[in-house]
């Protein structure tokens, strides 16, 4: 019977094989790096305001607590973004004049609030409530970063699940007590110190550890 295929069929068809299983593997290595890019996640990234708003003037130069703008941070799912009503209450008499601050007073003689653009905004198929995690223990730059150091917002995590997790499986490692869940310039202790806090902390706060993982958390 004649040979129906060449006999350098057999190499091409290694060769193909190879290539499909490393131009996968590839591909796969290139989504991942997207996935986890700025591209993606924005962290990093700075984004347009209506205003050029400073937490490094706010927080880091005058001291002004986060509470004092996100006024339902400790009651509310939402860290609440502040109205007009509460920038004027500085700014009727600070910096009247100010060529960058003229969008707030026009807001506040308009009516018409200020469109912010969110820095923080997970998919709607997760939920997160700010006001369990400030009960428990979970400080402000735990998720923000440094943002008494911030001159302009930007996203600090990537907010992937992933991310997530590593405080849900050890949360220990994260807690710290409740005076200073506000305080931007707090330094956890050293090592063990910190693990023998967060399990304190896990007691005291009712932490339920074992749900921590649990799908329905977040996912509901």
């Amino acid at each position: 019977m004649a040979q129906v295929f060449h006999r350098s069929a057999d190499v091409l068809f290694r060769v193909a094989i190879i290539g499909a299983v490393l131009g996968g593997g590839a591909l796969t290595l290139i989504g991942s790096a997207i996935y986890r890019s700025p591209l993606v996640t924005r962290q990093g990234i700075f984004r347009e305001q209506p205003i050029p708003f400073s937490h490094q003037r706010h927080v880091g130069g005058n001291d002004i607590d986060c509470r004092y703008c996100h006024t339902s941070v400790e009651d509310s799912n939402f860290a609440g973004i502040p109205p007009t009503e509460t920038c004027m209450g500085c700014h009727s008499q600070l910096l009247v004049d100010a060529p960058l601050l003229e969008p707030v007073h026009a807001s506040w003689k308009s009516g018409e609030p200020l469109k912010w653009t969110r820095i923080y905004d997970l998919p709607d198929f997760v939920y997160f409530d700010h006001s369990v995690h400030i009960a428990k223990g979970v400080g402000c730059t735990t998720c923000h970063g440094d943002i008494a150091g911030m001159p302009i917002t930007y996203k600090a995590e990537t907010l992937h699940m992933a991310w997530c997790l590593r405080c849900h499986k050890a949360p220990e490692k994260f807690l710290r007590p409740a005076e200073d869940i506000f305080n931007p310039y707090y330094e956890p202790p050293s090592g063990s110190g910190q693990i023998a806090l967060g399990k304190a902390l896990i007691e005291k706060n009712n932490v339920k550890v074992e749900q921590l993982t649990d799908c329905s958390i977040c996912h509901r």
